[in-house]
């Protein structure tokens, strides 16, 4: 069979062309928007950028149309309708249908179009619940995924078959990223629908400002995860689109856990919560262990250079400045 793996195909060129159009799909999330800063610093000049009221990616005429007519050559893929276990658990049709039609849309019309590569973006959620730890890329479809977030999973999951389908049947240049749990500017802070680190920024800046004693913060502080500050994935990214050309999909992570009662720790220094830390071990911990296998990434030459200090004190200055500041 012709080409399974993508290893013929040239990689190298993607950091000479910086006047290719490339469009970064997504642009305004947390994600999205830490990808067009990376290349722009990098020096691209010809990044090609649409709100969702300029293009709805889930009309498949509006993105034939926009494909026929922007004709971009590289496309990153970074859109996708995202939120926390209630609200996968409140619209899991929106979750699985939504993200299915994004996806399709852009991958298709990107290779009818003659985009030279694309690189689609996924999550850590493809890996199945109980996957060995650190969980390698060869962990996908082993066993069940985590319920909570099936629907978004799932639909991930046909994102990366689809590039490698492509890849088989038309030695197309589709690529896949997986990241581990991210944070950073344009991060979601709302009181409900945030993610841990977030959470826990706000309600310690929150305390902090009402002068409280205490911040009570759920489960025993056990559980071990990941973090990995968004310009760090943004530069894998671009690194990925120069330097990757392959058959599987690739994990983006830090490589270094922490235990949720050391984050917590952190992150009170970082915001200067003088208070007290108490855990209400009556409330679920979760999966007491969440890690990605980094190797593959780290043995083709990419490491992450932010720590999780720095990055959580840029983020906590991003917040003052972006949240706080736009409440008064």
């Amino acid at each position: 069979m012709a080409n399974t793996t993508g290893s013929e195909m040239k990689s190298g060129s993607f950091m000479l062309e910086k006047s290719a159009k490339i469009f970064v799909a997504g642009h305004r999330g947390l994600v999205g928007s830490a990808i067009v800063r990376k290349l722009q610093d990098q020096g691209f000049t010809n990044l090609v950028l649409r709100t969702h009221s300029e293009l709805d990616l889930t009309s498949q005429s509006d993105v034939e149309s926009f494909f026929a007519t922007e004709k971009p050559v590289y496309v990153i893929l970074a859109a996708a309708k995202v939120g926390g276990i209630h609200a996968n658990n409140t619209y899991p049709a929106d979750f699985i249908g939504v993200n299915l039609q994004i996806q399709t849309n852009v991958i298709h019309s990107a290779y009818k179009h003659g985009v030279k590569k694309l690189l689609f973006l996924g999550s850590s959620c493809i890996y199945p619940k109980f996957a060995p730890q650190p969980i390698p890329e060869s962990a996908l479809l082993t066993g069940p995924l985590e319920p909570t977030n099936e629907w978004y999973a799932i639909a991930k999951i046909a994102g990366i078959k689809m590039c490698q389908a492509y890849r088989l049947q038309h030695q197309w240049d589709a690529i896949s990223g997986m990241p581990t749990n991210l944070y950073g500017q344009n991060d979601n802070f709302h009181p409900e629908n945030s993610h841990v680190l977030p959470a826990l920024m706000r309600r310690f800046h929150e305390a902090k400002a009402n002068n409280a004693d205490e911040v009570v913060v759920w489960g025993s502080g056990s559980p071990l995860r990941e973090f990995l500050h968004v310009d760090d994935l943004a530069d894998a990214c671009v690194f990925l689109m120069d330097q990757y050309s392959g058959f599987e999909h690739v994990n983006v992570g830090s490589g270094v856990e922490v235990t949720i009662k050391e984050l917590a720790e952190l992150v009170k220094e970082v915001v200067g919560f003088k208070g007290k830390l108490v855990w209400d071990c009556t409330k679920p911990d979760g999966t007491p262990r969440k890690l990605m296998d980094n190797s593959k990434l780290a043995s083709l030459g990419w490491t992450p250079k932010i720590s999780l200090k720095d990055g959580l004190s840029q983020t906590y200055e991003w917040y003052l400045e972006n949240v706080v500041q736009q409440k008064q």
